[in-house]
């Protein structure tokens, strides 16, 4: 369904782009379609793709393009309703405990027999189970947003089945129901993100619900296009020798490739150490930047004078 109050800037595919990169998010074609989709179907995004190519940071950029409040929640195993629902806010509830206690008498009056003291106590409202005592967890906080919000259900893939079918009833109605209370529905449907890292296949039954995404790493002209967004400072000759370098690391036999922040954070690096270009010796004592695994780092070192010697052959190029 379309909101009618739906922002100019989500109003087709290329405006979609055009708020993501105010962001600070450079789209592709693809990623922007998937977007519009969502925000205009109202159906969930289910983002799959190696970390670090920047699913998370989609989401805020998203948030951002709707001046809409960013709910993230954390997937791990283990995880269950309390966390991710409501839980019940026990200290409240012991001490409305206590002043009932207190009011015992007041309430009951002058009632002398047993039956005619419950039937006092009957009449009066309940409100130990009441919303009052509801502590709302991201689902149910997501739902409780008037003016609607982006909600990040992030590495779903590390939560287990159990948490899977949690999420149905939410991503089907977007509605969350407290046995003791009822059922409460969003007013205004969030939009709702899921990422993973493809650490275990997800259920048939929550991937239908969602539009599917994949995000692989960019390729060095989209790269070099992010970097220029994130970090302008860089001079463009070293933007694209450094891009080219990532690449080039990404392909060789490692454990974690560079993220796509990790680029960013290097590119600010060699900036700090006024590098105008590629130094083999510059580029070994900053590997720790990019690459957070000491096996990694071991793998790359003695690989450096050729790796930049091609990154450099392949900036010339572009």
């Amino acid at each position: 369904m379309t909101d009618a109050k739906t922002p100019e800037a989500l109003s087709s595919v290329a405006h979609v782009i055009e708020a993501l990169a105010s962001a600070g998010y450079i789209a592709t074609t693809e990623i922007a379609t998937a977007v519009y989709l969502a925000h205009h179907l109202r159906k969930p995004v289910l983002i799959e793709g190696p970390a670090g190519v920047g699913k998370t940071d989609l989401a805020r950029s998203i948030a951002q393009s709707l001046s809409q409040p960013l709910i993230r929640m954390q997937c791990y195993e283990g995880l269950d309703e309390s966390k991710a629902l409501y839980e019940w806010k026990y200290g409240k509830q012991l001490l409305y405990t206590q002043i009932l206690k207190e009011k015992i008498h007041e309430l009951i009056g002058a009632s002398d027999t047993l039956a005619s003291s419950l039937q006092k106590l009957i009449g009066f409202e309940d409100l130990f189970f009441s919303r009052d005592f509801v502590a709302p967890r991201p689902l149910l906080h997501a739902m409780e947003q008037s003016t609607g919000s982006v909600l990040l259900i992030d590495e779903i893939d590390k939560s287990d089945e159990a948490f899977e079918a949690l999420l149905l009833e939410v991503l089907s109605d977007y509605q969350v129901t407290i046995p003791e209370i009822g059922t409460v529905q969003a007013n205004v449907p969030p939009l709702v993100i899921l990422t993973s890292n493809n650490t275990r296949e997800l259920g048939d039954a929550l991937k239908r619900r969602c539009l599917h995404l994949h995000i692989d790493f960019p390729d060095a002209g989209l790269e070099a296009r992010i970097v220029r967004s994130r970090a302008p400072e860089v001079p463009e000759k070293l933007v694209t020798a450094l891009v080219a370098f990532i690449q080039r690391v990404r392909g060789e036999e490692i454990r974690k490739a560079p993220s796509i922040s990790e680029t960013i954070d290097w590119a600010k690096t060699l900036v700090l150490l006024h590098a105008d270009s590629l130094d083999p010796k510059l580029v070994r004592e900053t590997l720790n930047v990019i690459l957070k695994r000491q096996t990694d780092i071991a793998e790359i070192a003695p690989k450096v004078d050729v790796l930049v010697a091609a990154a450099l052959a392949d900036a010339a190029k572009v």
